[in-house]
């Protein structure tokens, strides 16, 4: 724990003081040199949209005593909504690119296996919640981003059927491009059974002459539509 924290997550935070230790007092201590006044803000995931301020009292050699000062409600997410629909890619990647996604405000990830997953492939949404967490509290998002799976292209679209798609051909994303749902594909792009259940659907690619990698085009058109 090497970077400033917006918040801190707690499962006592609203308390009337906290008492830390371990880890977080180290950090709060050594790392970021906290002293008796200083202010740090908090949340608690049974309720993570109020923030609550405490104030340092004591400092100690293995705790660090804080009162609270006030608790209200303050949102921070995305003005936007973007709901990914992504086929199943390495979850190592995955896990790379999650807190840029995360802080660019994705609010959903549908995980796909598409006829060119990997379907041997485990996603740990447990370790994606940590990975999220540790976002959360560096960008000050107070919203968990949701993740879900579909066993197929074709069982995603027959929920969602105003999904646009991202694929190798001539339609150029436009500057001011605005839509809640994307498909993206994994490495190796559709097959040709998925193409032809695609065929009806609004299919875009980006500005680039390079050809992007399933995580990085995520990215690039989270930032598109997001920022």
């Amino acid at each position: 724990m090497d970077v400033d924290l917006i918040y801190i997550l707690h499962d006592e935070a609203s308390k009337k003081s906290l008492s830390i230790k371990g880890e977080l007092h180290k950090y709060l201590v050594k790392i970021r040199r906290h002293s008796v006044g200083d202010e740090l803000n908090f949340r608690n995931r049974d309720d993570i949209k109020t923030l609550h301020k405490y104030r340092v009292v004591q400092v100690e050699s293995r705790a660090v005593e804080l009162e609270l000062i006030s608790s209200k409600e303050e949102i921070t997410q995305s003005d936007k909504q973007l709901h990914i629909a992504w086929c199943v890619i390495d979850a190592k990647s995955i896990e790379k690119v999650l807190p840029s996604l995360n802080e660019i405000g994705v609010e959903k990830i549908s995980f796909i296996y598409c006829d060119r997953s990997q379907n041997n492939i485990k996603l740990d949404f447990k370790r994606f919640e940590r990975i999220l967490e540790a976002s959360m509290q560096q960008c000050g998002r107070s919203s968990y981003m949701e993740f879900d799976t579909y066993k197929s292209i074709k069982e995603f679209i027959t929920e969602f059927e105003d999904v646009k798609v991202f694929d190798f051909c001539d339609n150029i994303l436009d500057s001011d491009a605005d839509f809640e749902r994307v498909l993206v594909g994994c490495e190796g792009g559709f097959s040709q059974v998925e193409r032809e259940l695609l065929s009806k659907k609004e299919n875009f690619r980006l500005d680039t002459p390079m050809v992007l990698r399933s995580e990085s085009a995520a990215v690039a058109i989270a930032s598109k539509i997001l920022l």
